[in-house]
């Protein structure tokens, strides 16, 4: 199977205090890197999305049907 253009997985393991560590490939692809702040967003019927802070009003207004 092969997997469609510019989309990816991965897996990653909750420790004891809650966090993840986000794979390498995602925060090279992503350009993520120490010190960047992260948002976590959650739907109880779609899930979790975890957007840069920077990209933020993009994605919130995606979320929440902004026009």
């Amino acid at each position: 199977m092969d997997k469609p253009e510019s989309k990816y997985a991965w897996t990653v393991t909750v420790g004891t205090k809650g966090q993840i560590v986000l794979p390498k490939e995602a925060r090279e692809i992503f350009s993520i890197n120490p010190g960047d702040t992260l948002i976590i967003l959650g739907d109880t019927e779609q899930g979790m999305a975890i957007p840069l802070k920077s990209r933020f009003s993009e994605f919130f207004g995606k979320v929440f049907n902004k026009k």
